[in-house]
């Protein structure tokens, strides 16, 4: 149902930008919105891991600094042959975690040094176990194609707000401009739109990450304490070096304060993941 969900938000993200890019320039328009994504896209494919990386000031750990990690995730990738991950450290006191890489083959795992102090043994092996399902389930591809597909819908919408103003519109083969308040229309709802399509599709890779977790674990309860634990020392300590652009890739919002609406959020809420891991 989660794998449904996802394709759903990214075809309607993907109709969005082609919408936009026709209300500009008709179906030139359309041709310029794909060639942006095909960019677009294909750097974020190559290259957003080290993006990340370097944005958290990640360093790489070896097995004799981060024993514990280590054999954490040996035990999860042993048995299903999964590829041992790069593994880095993140300087922050905050407790958090996240997954990056294009493939099983080309992972990296990153985790805070809060974290690391929080957690017990059970409960750090169901973090990892999440983010080594974001892995297996190409959670991080998906994530980074909806967020270069809503860059480049607020690229575009950009380019309405100056089509409006100027008196561009559609053009070439198409026998009339389009009307100035269409655009202006475009220009403001396009990127709300691709936005909110984002975080939903952010908040269903999270469900399923949390249930593939679980299984590889065989221990649900561990992750559910983890998430509570991290919840609840989030809120005091916030991380220093949180960006919204990468906020999704995070196993808990690494931002204080409540949103003013789940739907305003790239994380579901912390109840209702342990509700669905827990059964209660």
């Amino acid at each position: 149902m989660n794998a449904i969900k996802t394709a759903f938000f990214l075809g309607l993200m993907s109709a969005l930008l082609l919408l936009i890019g026709g209300a500009i320039g008709g179906r030139g328009g359309v041709v310029v919105a794909l060639g942006l994504a095909a960019a677009m896209n294909f750097f974020s494919y190559w290259f957003s891991d080290r993006i990340v990386l370097a944005m958290h000031r990640a360093q790489p750990v070896t097995r004799a600094q981060a024993p514990q990690l280590y054999a954490a995730l040996e035990r999860l990738t042993g048995p299903t042959g999964t590829p041992m991950p790069r593994v880095y450290l993140l300087p922050e006191e905050a407790p958090n975690a996240f997954a990056t890489g294009r493939s099983p083959q080309h992972a990296a795992v990153a985790v805070t040094q809060g974290l690391m102090r929080l957690l017990n043994a059970e409960e750090l092996e169901g973090v990892l176990a999440h983010e080594l399902a974001h892995v297996k389930n190409r959670d991080i591809l998906i994530g980074s194609v909806a967020a270069t597909i809503a860059s480049a819908v607020m690229v575009l919408a950009s380019m309405a707000r100056f089509a409006a103003i100027f008196g561009g519109g559609r053009g070439g083969d198409d026998r009339e401009g389009a009307s100035p308040f269409a655009l202006i229309a475009t220009a403001l709802f396009a990127p709300i739109a691709a936005a909110l399509i984002q975080m939903a599709v952010s908040r269903s890779r999270e469900y399923q990450a949390d249930e593939s977790g679980a299984a590889m674990t065989h221990n649900p309860y561990a992750l559910a304490s983890a998430l509570q634990k991290l919840e609840d020392q989030s809120k005091r300590i916030p991380m220093q070096n949180a960006a919204p652009q990468s906020s999704h890739l995070f196993i808990v919002k690494p931002f204080t304060g409540a949103s003013l609406m789940n739907l305003f959020s790239t994380h579901p809420p912390i109840r209702e993941r342990i509700r669905r891991l827990t059964g209660r």
